[in-house]
Parts: C-alpha cells; sequence; structure tokens
C-alpha cells in the first residue's frame, strides 16, 4: 500500500538563513576551550582585547571579533615559529595566485583553491614533527607544500599526471583525496597501528565541514576514540560543501560539538589565525603522543574563491559576504600580530614576498614542460604483488605500444627514402 501525503496536511518550515557561525555555544566538553569563537572577553587574533568585540546588530559579533576564552593561559609562541608561519602563510598565497592561473592557461585541468585558508592549512603542517603523518584532502595542497613537498609533485594529481605525484612513505604525506571523508579512516588505522608497534607517530586529518556528513567521517571518530587512537582530526569549516551552506548540513550548534558524542574533546578555533590554530593543533597532537587519545577541531574560516574553477560561486553566496571574510583575511590577521609583537619588518616582508614569488615563477617554468609520461607506470605501485590480471593488461599494452612504435618507425624509414 503506498501512503499519499494528502496536500495542505504538511508545510514544513522554510530553511534559516544562514550566516557564518561565530557562537559557540555552551555545550563544548571543556568549559575553558582553548580558543572560542564568539567569546566576549580575553585577546583577539590581532592582539586586542575582546571585550568591546563589534556586533552585526544580531548579538552575533562578526567575522575577525573572535575572542579567546582563557587566553591568559596561552603561553607566548615563539618567535622564529611566528616568521616561519608568516612567511608560509604568504607563500601558500601566492601559490593560490599561481595554481589558479595554470588553471587557465590549460596546465590544470581542475584547481580548488584554498585562498582564505592558507592559516589552517600552514598551521597544520608546521604543527607537526618529521616523524608524523598528514592526511590531506584535495583543498589542501598548501599543507602538502608547507610540508615539504615538491609543488609540482603536489599538482601532479590535477593535472592528470602520474598516480597522486608524490611518495607518500618519503614525505609522510597521504595522497590528496578527493573522495570526501575517506582519507579519516585511513588515517585512524595508520595512527592505531603506530600505536600498537610502539611507534612514536601522529597522524593529522584534514577535512572539509561537507566531509563530516559522510558515513566515513562518523567511523574514523567512532573508531578513534574507542581505539584512543593518536590521531587529530582538522575540520576546515569554510561555510559551503560546494554550493550548501552548512546549516542545510547540520542542526548541531557547531561542528566542534559532535566530538561530545564520540567521546573525545572538541575545539573550536578561528580558523584564519594561524597562531591560534597551530597553538590548538600542536596541544592536540600532543595529548594524542602521550596517550590521550584523538580530538576534533573546527577551524572556522572561509574560502573567497569559488569551490573550483569549474565553479560560479555568485549562484549561492553573496559579494558582501565575501568582503566582509576579506577583512579578516589570514595573512593581515598574522602581519599585524607580528608587527604589534614587534617581529616584523620591512626587510622581512620583503624576504618573504621574494621568496614567494620565486617559488610561483619555479611553478610556472616547470609546469610549462609538457609531462612525458610513460604509459607503463599505469600499472606501477598498484599492488605490491600484480594480480593476474593486471600481468595480463599490462602485457597487452605492451604489445599495443610495441606495435605502434614499429608502425611509426616504419613511417619514418619509408620519408627519408
Amino acid at each position: 500500500m503506498t501512503v499519499l501525503e494528502q496536500p495542505g496536511t504538511h508545510a514544513p518550515a522554510s530553511p534559516p538563513a544562514w550566516r557564518p557561525r561565530t557562537e559557540a555555544g555552551p555545550l563544548l566538553p571543556d568549559a575553558e576551550p582553548y580558543r572560542v569563537l564568539g567569546a566576549r572577553t580575553g585577546r583577539l587574533p590581532d592582539g586586542s582585547d575582546g571585550s568591546t568585540a563589534p556586533q552585526d546588530g544580531s548579538g552575533t559579533p562578526t567575522p575577525g571579533a573572535e575572542g579567546a576564552a582563557g587566553a591568559g593561559k596561552v603561553k607566548e609562541p615563539d618567535a622564529e615559529l611566528l616568521r616561519r608561519l608568516y612567511a608560509a602563510v604568504v607563500q601558500g598565497r601566492r601559490f593560490n595566485e599561481q595554481a589558479t592561473a595554470l588553471t587557465r592557461q590549460g596546465r590544470l585541468a581542475v584547481y580548488p583553491s584554498s585562498r582564505g585558508q592558507e592559516a589552517c592549512q600552514v598551521a597544520a603542517a608546521l604543527a607537526l614533527r618529521e616523524q608524523d603523518w598528514l592526511f590531506p584532502s584535495y583543498r589542501d595542497t598548501l599543507s602538502a607544500v608547507a610540508r615539504g613537498v615538491d609543488p609540482v609533485e603536489v599538482l601532479s594529481l590535477l593535472r592528470g599526471d602520474w598516480h597522486h605525484g608524490y611518495d607518500a612513505h618519503r614525505t609522510r604525506v597521504a595522497p590528496l583525496c578527493t573522495p570526501l571523508a575517506t582519507q579519516l579512516p585511513h588515517a585512524v588505522g595508520l595512527a592505531h597501528a603506530a600505536r600498537l608497534r610502539g611507534d612514536d607517530v601522529a597522524a593529522l586529518a584534514l577535512v572539509g565541514d561537507g566531509g563530516t556528513s559522510e558515513g566515513d567521517f562518523h567511523e574514523a571518530l567512532n573508531f578513534a576514540a574507542v581505539w584512543r587512537s593518536p590521531v587529530v582530526f582538522l575540520v576546515q569549516n569554510n561555510g559551503f560543501a560546494i554550493s550548501v551552506p552548512l546549516a542545510k548540513q547540520t542542526a548541531a550548534p557547531s561542528l566542534a560539538h559532535k566530538a561530545v558524542g564520540y567521546g573525545m574533546p572538541g575545539r573550536l578555533v578561528d580558523g584564519n589565525d594561524a597562531v591560534a590554530v597551530h597553538e590548538v593543533l600542536t596541544e592536540a597532537l600532543e595529548r594524542a603522543r602521550s596517550g590521550g587519545g584523538p580530538t576534533l577541531i573546527e577551524a572556522v574560516t572561509y574560502r573567497l574563491e569559488a569551490h573550483t574553477n569549474a565553479d560560479d560561486a555568485t549562484r549561492y553566496r553573496t559579494e558582501e559576504e565575501v568582503t566582509a571574510w576579506r577583512e579578516h583575511d589570514p595573512v593581515t590577521v598574522l602581519e599585524r600580530a607580528l608587527r604589534q609583537r614587534g617581529l616584523l619588518d620591512e626587510e622581512t616582508v620583503t624576504a618573504a614576498a621574494e621568496a614567494a614569488e620565486q617559488q610561483a615563477a619555479d611553478l610556472r617554468a616547470r609546469m610549462n614542460t609538457e609531462p612525458r609520461p610513460d604509459p607503463m607506470e599505469l600499472f606501477t605501485h598498484v599492488y605490491t604483488e600484480p594480480t593476474g590480471q593486471l600481468r595480463e593488461q599490462a602485457a597487452q599494452l605492451r604489445a599495443e605500444l610495441a606495435a605502434e612504435q614499429a608502425t611509426e618507425g616504419g613511417a619514418t624509414g619509408e620519408e627519408n627514402r
């Protein structure tokens, strides 16, 4: 029997108007989260007093008005670390610009820009030790570059070139993952295995807010909490899963609240403040390494450009919204913080800009060289021991290539007569 809904019997409420969420809410598992959006007291990302945080008329702080609960207990970050963060963020911004230009020139098939999210990605890479592992998503190219992976190799996947482009075992950076959230269970598995072996290794898994709607997200967090795996989950909440706003994905007060149900700490951090993100990640990774188990961190940030170069963001968000977030640009926030500490002069600014431009120039030159891939590499690194089917396919391709080469050689010989 089919039950049909009678007209007029159900009138669903219209979805609430979406806006960037900045209130932490009362349900975070820690009474004093490391850095909480919406706090009215403490230090703002720019170092000023948050007691007079500007409001948008609804009682909600505007982007850039985020405070810090318990900021007085935060140790002043190392000056050299702050300079490294600044140089990497500046290079990350220039990398985004250059990669976007390469798509327009046809050198990349697609590029998911992380402009506006540089603080999250750079801080993630710099919070790791050499032996730790990074599990990025497709948008986290900057985290891989900041981790030390060759920029051209990072872009190989987006170019349609050799596999995912780099040696994951050597770099300890897992492949840039296109399927949403599938890298999270991989991170848990590696971290759990390291714990069983007694290896001093932690894993950091990056995911977007859209990935938190996937089953892999639930499975990864559930297993990580049960096994107390040394893994940290960093959710970069940039407001949209392509064109779907967060309010249409979850009714939770914040994504950090989801940690409560899994039995792990949750942290909500200003994702445009590189110093804050590095602080909260460092604390969470140290906790993981010491046997304290996983942590879920939500970094509230914003992608200033479209989902990819194939997306039209004007169809689902306003220019006013984008402009509001430009005023809380991660590069500007970090530069202001360093100047207030007396750690940034014009010489340092110039040096960072020149290094970023040199990286961009090198990337242009190397990406303008057409790759000459060997078709037989399709079968390399698929399995440690190739299956019978793969061996059969490889033999068939080898024969086809040999026949093609013989045909071309014969044609050349005829032309030379």
